[in-house]
């Protein structure tokens, strides 16, 4: 194989995007620019930051790997100005070596490759919402990775992936890893409440297995009641089968929130009563005949030293959760292996 050169053609980024639902005008979004009237505002802001969308490639002989890419730059009171812009290769035997720039209109980044053919994965940045205009590989030629099931997950920040440290450090990053999976990742931080606009928009997404995991944002900063709660998950459940009625599908209910625990919101309700009440609501649909769903109750998943700021978890807090996705996916026979 003739070594490819610095100068030659850049490659299409197109066939290497992973965790990519859907498209508005080439830029990867995470809600229907079809349906966006009917989604809250927080939601619509959120889904248009590319959480989770990466680049998968293998090569024969490649040394490194260019990447051009085009990103907002911050201006000097903007509150993201001073957050970390690296990119990271991992490959399965974990990170291969990171990268940090600065934000730029166009730029080009070069990442150092070990030995091996991969599978590899670049995850870009996501704060400045990057965009990638083509990629190189120097020394070999670069291809596509093979395709993998294709795992859709929704929640809120937890999921989105707040207080990570790096995009490959949040749950659902750790979860696709252990699984083989392509990780969609639609956590919309501030939201995921339930709303059943977004339920739909699951339901028409093509997805070989589905994780839930909403309902802390319940408590507040909008007030659910239990009995409130109970029904809502079950619309919205009811939703998503609609197009995916055999579709394996796992919901994690909340998280521990000490301060949330015992504690009612508005409504009268606790987490606690929330967390009950989405979990009757599952065990419900399971015991009236839904075969491909089952429940991973999320109170015991993680203690207080998981927690940065007694809601998010810290890394080692998202690394756990994760595994645990994993452990309970494969246990209800989800793409076991």
């Amino acid at each position: 194989m003739t070594p490819q050169s610095p100068d030659q053609p850049w490659q299409d980024p197109e066939p290497f995007l992973r965790g990519v639902a859907w498209r508005d005008r080439g830029r990867p979004v995470r809600a229907d620019p079809a349906d966006t009237m009917r989604l809250s505002w927080d939601t619509g802001e959120r889904a248009t930051l590319p959480i989770g969308v990466r680049l998968e490639f293998t090569t024969a002989r490649a040394r490194a790997v260019e990447i051009r890419y085009r990103a907002s730059v911050p201006g000097p009171t903007d509150a993201l100005r001073d957050l970390a812009h690296g990119f990271a290769v991992w490959d399965r035997r974990g990170l291969v070596r990171e990268v940090f720039t600065e934000p730029a209109a166009q730029s080009v980044v070069r990442i150092e490759l070990r030995g091996g053919q991969g599978p590899f994965t670049v995850h870009p940045p996501e704060t400045q919402s990057p965009v990638i205009l083509g990629l190189r590989g120097i020394g070999g030629s670069l291809a596509p990775a093979p395709p993998a099931p294709r795992w859709v997950v929704h929640g809120d920040s937890i999921t989105e992936g707040w207080w990570s440290t790096r995009p490959a450090h949040g749950w659902p990053a750790v979860t696709g890893r252990a699984m083989g999976w392509d990780t969609v990742n639609l956590g919309y931080a501030g939201a995921a409440r339930g709303e059943l606009a977004t339920a739909e928009q699951l339901a028409r997404l093509p997805a070989d297995y589905l994780t839930l995991a909403f309902g802390t944002n319940c408590w507040s900063p909008v007030p659910f009641s239990a009995p409130l709660l109970y029904e809502t998950t079950r619309a919205f459940l009811d939703l998503v089968r609609q197009g995916h009625p055999r579709t394996p599908l796992l919901l994690v209910s909340p998280l521990l929130r000490p301060d949330a625990e015992r504690t009612p919101n508005r409504l009268g309700a606790t987490l606690g009563a929330l967390r009950d009440a989405m979990e009757r609501a599952t065990r419900d649909r399971v015991a009236a005949g839904d075969g491909h769903l089952a429940l991973l109750p999320g109170r015991e998943l993680l203690g207080p030293e998981h927690l940065a700021d007694g809601l998010h978890p810290n890394d080692a807090g998202h690394r756990v959760l994760g595994l645990a996705v994993a452990t309970a996916l494969r246990r209800a026979g989800f793409g076991a292996r």
